[in-house]
């Protein structure tokens, strides 16, 4: 009587993920934007058939698509990478001629080339819950400086809002402040009417000879 073999194979394309990776307290600390960065790598290296690990090109749009929100990309790479489960080649952004993609790499994948270059589990070296913790969070926080760079150049390329613009805050002079109005001086305006701000914009000095009339959002 022939027993039949047990099939255990898998028809289609997978990622392997070892119990000891799952149980580390590198993995259980993970934001769930940094767990669907690795997935999304992982799901690269299927797409170049198991090759190119370390050089895999996923762009932004290709983690929005995925389903990561655009301001939660960087700090998860971020935080996959300080974890020990991602590594990183930072591209250059810019125009198309000069741009250039980052490359990532996995370093738990097991893929074409694993027998030359094998896994390198840098989440090993996180040994507790709370350094975990700490890592990812501190990741999370710190900014690339030449994003950060390159956000101020181009702030100071555009027009400088107004202190009437949505979002902006201006701290109080001594003629805004309601506990000191009209300055140390103590003076007031007899008339009623308020002193003249001492807000410039475009060049100009903005005067108000009315404080019930509405504020223009447009600016117009």
């Amino acid at each position: 009587m022939s027993i039949a073999k047990r099939r255990n194979s898998i028809s289609g394309q997978f990622a392997a993920r070892t119990i000891e990776m799952l149980e580390s307290p590198a993995y259980r600390v993970m934001s769930r934007s940094a767990h669907m960065v690795i997935s999304r790598v992982e799901i690269e290296l299927g797409h170049h058939g198991g090759n190119d690990n370390d050089n895999l090109p996923v762009t932004k749009w290709d983690f929005i698509a995925y389903g990561i929100y655009n301001d939660a990309i960087a700090p998860a790479v971020r935080e996959a990478e300080a974890l020990g489960f991602l590594r990183v080649k930072r591209g250059r952004g810019g125009n198309a001629e000069h741009r250039t993609p980052s490359k990532f790499g996995l370093t738990y994948a097991h893929h074409r080339n694993s027998k030359r270059s094998p896994p390198t589990d840098e989440w090993r070296r996180i040994k507790t819950v709370e350094e975990a913790k700490a890592i990812a969070e501190a990741a999370r926080k710190v900014k690339d400086p030449r994003a950060v760079a390159y956000g101020k150049f181009s702030a100071n390329q555009k027009t400088i809002p107004g202190p009437d613009s949505p979002g902006i805050s201006v701290r109080k002079t001594g003629t805004e402040n309601k506990n000191h109005r009209f300055g140390k001086s103590g003076l007031q305006h007899r008339s009623g009417k308020p002193p003249p701000l001492s807000i410039f914009r475009g060049g100009m000095a903005r005067t108000e000879s009315r404080t019930d009339e509405p504020q223009n959002a447009g600016g117009k």
